[in-house]
């Protein structure tokens, strides 16, 4: 850390104390508290110097809200004090509180909130309440809010990337996990799976300042981990963004290939057998016999594990030609029968490879990712299949995908995110609905707009992904682990 300039007075002064061998004036008797300005206060922006853009040792001027470097006489910090009369700094990697350019530290019971708000904390208790006791919670201007609905900052295109954090953040395991450091505090050093895993705490808080949260820090790192695949300038297929973070906090989790070696594949990873045909040049009177005549001519099948972190569904295209009376009409499909993909029985044919294949579910996983497949692209353009597909909200039953001998029970499955595409192909927006269980209540979020909404309206959604959360798991609590056993005090 920076050096610390200026000795104290006479150590026999009752004003004065030593710390660290020099002399501080007594917390209590600093006199610029009142200067304090919460409502300026913004922690989620990048912690960068606004003068050198460094990130090592900066601080939060709690007067103005802008971030400085150093403690030192000659630092940014210091000079900001002087030049403008801002005496109050937060360490944003610390959340020690200095009086400059005096330099002492500050203790002082008035500033928790602000420390709490650049840090959240919970302990074991209040993270298994989550889901159990209706949360509410008012901002700094008494604005009202429910932790963990929250809305997000659309930083120029970024609605793709917020409907998928949304989502993660209504899967318990995961989002319980992330509550505590110690859960993955070996794995902080990957910049992805530690800003994840603030940005998990700060939308839970019942101390915001504001009813929003910006995930500034965590996009601008997923911008260059993924070499600008995924922008804050141009709209992110959601599923593609699902794919690559649950891939990538995976592996900075420390995951390998084994089922529970991470807390994503503890969540999303299921099992398939792929089985795999291919046209024989053998005699026909050779070829095993299918009853299936789309497997006339086609060899002995190559059955291949195929673990799954989501299952990719296609929408079958809206016929080209309607007559008058059918041309406002929009194409209604269940999902059951998209489902029937995983039977083991139906064949998908590859124009481009010849091969046919089956998909036969061998093990379902405790949360479950449905794609629909909804987006088409050509040379020329981007487009939208319109067809709405019926999805149950509760009680989604494919024990039937069950291998023989498995509990019919973990075949059931409740709804516990929708996110779905509104507009046109090009210029359309994406949108989740999330359900507070808490309180049943559900919830339409679109970037900062958060709006209660019934499962009814579901059913006239373009569905993009859906989160389904098996029945068995609604009363396990994983990944808690407690680090402060000290109430959270939510009062001002």
């Amino acid at each position: 850390e920076d050096g610390e300039e200026g000795e104290g007075e006479e150590e026999e002064e009752d004003d004065e104390f030593t710390v660290r061998g020099r002399k501080r004036k007594r917390p209590e008797e600093c006199p610029y508290l009142d200067t304090i300005n919460r409502g300026m206060l913004d922690f989620d922006l990048d912690k960068q110097c606004s003068v050198t853009l460094n990130v090592l040792n900066v601080y939060c001027c709690l007067v103005c809200g802008k971030y400085f470097q150093g403690r030192s006489a000659s630092s940014p910090a210091a000079l900001h004090s002087l030049q403008v009369g801002h005496h109050v700094f937060l360490n944003l990697h610390t959340a020690r509180i200095y009086c400059l350019p005096e330099n002492y530290e500050i203790e002082d019971s008035s500033l928790e909130d602000i420390k709490y708000a650049l840090f959240p904390s919970y302990t074991k208790a209040q993270v298994e309440a989550f889901d159990t006791t209706p949360l509410a919670a008012t901002t700094l201007d008494g604005t009202r809010y429910v932790p963990g609905i929250i809305g997000l900052n659309n930083i120029n295109a970024t609605d793709g990337i917020n409907v998928v954090l949304q989502l993660l953040l209504r899967v318990p395991p995961l989002r319980n996990f992330f509550m505590f450091k110690s859960n993955y505090d070996k794995h902080l050093s990957d910049p992805i799976v530690r800003l994840f895993g603030e940005f998990v705490r700060k939308m839970w808080s019942p101390r915001l300042f504001r009813k929003q949260v910006s995930p500034h820090e965590l996009l601008n790192e997923i911008v260059t981990a993924t070499k600008k695949r995924f922008t804050v300038t141009e709209q992110t297929n959601p599923v593609e963004f699902l794919q690559w973070l649950l891939n990538r906090l995976h592996m900075g989790l420390g995951g390998t290939r084994k089922s529970n070696s991470s807390i994503i594949y503890k969540c999303f990873r299921g099992h398939l057998v792929v089985s795999t045909y291919r046209k024989s040049t053998e005699a026909e009177d050779k070829l095993p016999h299918y009853d299936d005549p789309q497997l006339k001519g086609f060899g002995h099948p190559q059955k291949t594990p195929a673990p799954f972190l989501m299952l990719s569904m296609d929408v079958p295209p809206p016929p080209l030609f309607k007559s008058e009376s059918e041309k406002n009409i929009i194409p209604q499909m269940p999902l059951f029968v998209l489902l029937t993909k995983f039977n083991g029985i139906s064949v998908h044919h590859n124009p481009i490879t010849g091969e046919k294949k089956q998909y036969e579910i061998r093990a379902l996983p405790p949360y479950l990712i449905f794609h629909i497949k909804r987006f088409t692209k050509n040379q020329y353009f981007q487009e939208k299949n319109p067809t709405i597909v019926n999805f149950p909200i509760k009680a989604l039953d494919l024990s039937e995908y069950l291998p023989e001998g498995m509990s019919p029970l973990l075949g059931q499955y409740d709804l516990l995110s929708n996110v779905y595409h509104d507009g046109v192909a090009e210029a359309g927006a994406y949108k989740v609905d999330v359900q507070d269980k808490a309180s049943s209540q559900w919830y339409e979020l679109q970037d900062l707009d958060v709006q209660e909404t019934m499962p009814d309206f579901f059913a006239l959604s373009a569905t993009s992904l859906l989160v389904y959360e098996r029945r068995d798991q609604v009363r396990r609590v994983a990944g808690v682990e407690a680090i402060d056993d000290k109430p959270m005090d939510t009062s001002r």
